[in-house]
């Protein structure tokens, strides 16, 4: 087939196109920068322990998320999610990547939900390391709850 004809625009743009020996290969010649390793010393650790599973995000002061582990992502299923020693596991491995990713030394800890593994998942931090400097309990508290069952009839 015959190439169509080209406008003064797209002769021009050719013309003006950079002819480099990766141009010629079909590679495009821009540069991915590596992103710089941003250090952050002091952080806050929110624990959310549910019956079924526990979560563990590490964020900076300003809420950004830098690192999460569940005991589901450490590979624990079905009910040993809920179990203290998954909730160590958890702890420990959002830590490490912290500790290594970002350089973090001390934290702030946040614990909500009524689970099992909470207390396991404050100790695990500690033990990875980091020095914790406030320890918070944000569970929710209903205000009203939920509706009462209706009354018995007899």
């Amino acid at each position: 087939m015959a190439a169509a004809p080209q406008t003064e625009k797209q002769q021009d743009a050719v013309e003006k196109a950079p002819k480099t020996e990766t141009a010629a290969k079909g590679k495009s010649k821009t540069r991915v920068r590596k992103k710089a390793k941003r250090q952050v010393i002091e952080g806050v650790a929110h624990v959310y322990a549910s019956f079924n599973n526990t979560i563990v995000t590490i964020t900076d002061l300003q809420g950004n998320a830098l690192t999460a582990s569940s005991a589901a992502s450490c590979g624990y299923r079905g009910s040993r999610k809920s179990t203290p020693y998954a909730a160590g596991e958890a702890a420990t491995k959002a830590a490490q990547l912290a500790i290594e990713n970002y350089g973090m030394k001390a934290v702030h800890v946040k614990t909500r939900g009524p689970g099992s593994g909470r207390e396991s998942a404050v100790r695990a931090l500690h033990t990875a390391t980091l020095k914790i400097l406030s320890l918070t309990d944000a569970t929710g508290v209903p205000f009203n709850g939920c509706r009462d069952p209706k009354r018995r009839r007899v």
